[in-house]
């Protein structure tokens, strides 16, 4: 049943709002630790009186998130952090049947995308949310009249770590935010297992395409790329990796991945995926060097990884020949082909991660949120960790909701691990 919408909303169709709920229930069954965390706030109401402004992809996993905030007594406000990424129907049901401040419509401009951004902080959050650092960075230049009422933060992806880093080491990062995105149970299952599998089933919605006996050019080898790198191989291609760091070039090679500069791999490649967090990682020299009918696609982050500036300058023509899938024509006649804008193929072209491996990534955010409360006081400006033993728990109360149990140390164990005495 429908609840009385007396919060602010910008959405797309408000007749949606049923079929959003079902959306999200389906995914809530998938969700354990995140019902169980949600099933506790309930009762203990930890963000009573506190009101959270979050811009995230605004998909069923995170209306869930939502939900568990709420039910901890939160005052919420939610905006998109992806365009593409919005599901209308989501974006429905928070509004019209949980109460839910949301600004989110699919394809919104980039106008529209910040009037929304801005929405969201008209509640002057005491915590933040981010997706990307876009809500900090907006705070930090166009809205710093609130900064007074900020405690403090958890950032979700890797993009968004890397710019706070930079502002931490600039002194420009005015309070504590948590890099939510470095804990275990989010970079090693979130990005490497969820980011493969979604990103392979993007393109396969998009394309069609026989990824079997292909040549795929992972252009990024870390969690991310190794997931995309994994599935792509599980699924008969020939992978080609792509990377800056030695270090992890070494771990692709090794891996029994094949290992080469970026412009040779443009050479033979016929699918290509971008996840480095990196502008400008496909552009012209590799348009140029392209075989005929090359697929690429955008894993990372923001939509500059891939050049598609370039690629609207200078095609002789453009059409949208697929599901999401713009197919650029060169004056040369080849046809390279672009899914999802260039923006997260994952969430522009399928529907992203799958809700168990969201489960812990938001369980991280809900427990970080509520440790943030009591730690902000104490903590500095800049960019800080999950504590360790929130990562512990929630690891432990997934791998309890999958039945599965492990063993602990006995009483020597323990004794033989925390003291230097024992010899071998």
């Amino acid at each position: 049943m429908s609840v009385e919408t007396a919060v602010g909303h910008e959405i797309a169709n408000a007749s949606l709002a049923a079929e959003g709920k079902k959306r999200i229930e389906w995914a809530e069954r998938n969700m354990p630790v995140l019902a169980q965390i949600k099933a506790r706030f309930e009762k203990e109401k930890p963000f009573a009186g506190v009101r959270i402004a979050a811009c995230m992809h605004v998909t069923t996993e995170t209306a869930n998130l939502m939900r568990a905030l709420k039910a901890g007594g939160a005052e919420l406000a939610l905006c998109a952090s992806n365009p593409l990424s919005t599901q209308d129907d989501t974006a429905a049901a928070l509004v019209h049947e949980y109460g839910i401040a949301v600004y989110a419509r699919n394809g919104v401009d980039r106008d529209g995308y910040y009037a929304h951004l801005n929405a969201a902080l008209d509640i002057k959050p005491h915590v933040v949310f981010d997706d990307g650092c876009d809500l900090v960075n907006t705070l930090h230049t166009t809205r710093t009249e609130l900064i007074g009422e900020i405690m403090g933060g958890c950032e979700e992806t890797t993009t968004g770590v890397i710019r706070l880093s930079q502002m931490t080491k600039d002194g420009a990062l005015k309070f504590p935010m948590i890099a939510v995105n470095d804990t275990d149970t989010k970079h090693m299952f979130d990005n490497r297992f969820g980011t493969g599998q979604s990103s392979l089933d993007a393109i396969f919605r998009a394309t069609n395409g026989l990824i079997a006996g292909s040549t795929f050019v992972v252009c990024g080898f870390g969690y991310c790329g190794k997931g995309v790198a994994e599935r792509a191989r599980g699924m008969g291609a020939n992978v080609v990796v792509t990377e800056i760091d030695p270090t992890k070039a070494l771990d692709a090679l090794m891996q029994g991945y094949r290992v080469m500069d970026s412009l040779e791999a443009a050479k033979i490649g016929d699918y290509f995926v971008t996840v480095t967090g990196n502008r400008d990682v496909l552009r012209e020299e590799h348009f140029a060097v392209m075989k005929d009918g090359a697929i690429f696609a955008n894993s990372g982050h923001f939509d500059i990884e891939i050049d598609v500036a370039w690629l609207e300058k200078n095609a002789k023509s453009k059409s949208r020949i697929r599901h999401q899938t713009d197919e650029y024509q060169l004056a040369d006649g080849r046809r390279l082909l672009l899914i999802a804008e260039g923006r997260l193929v994952n969430l522009g072209a399928a529907e992203g991660h799958p809700a168990s491996v969201m489960d812990m990534s938001f369980s991280d955010q809900a427990l970080t949120a509520e440790w943030l409360l009591k730690a902000a006081a104490t903590l500095g400006a800049g960019l800080h960790d999950v504590p360790t033993e929130i990562d512990k728990e929630v690891a432990r109360l997934k791998l309890a909701a999958m039945g599965v149990t492990i063993d602990s140390l006995t009483p020597a164990q323990e004794l033989y691990l925390n003291s230097w005495e024992h010899g071998s």
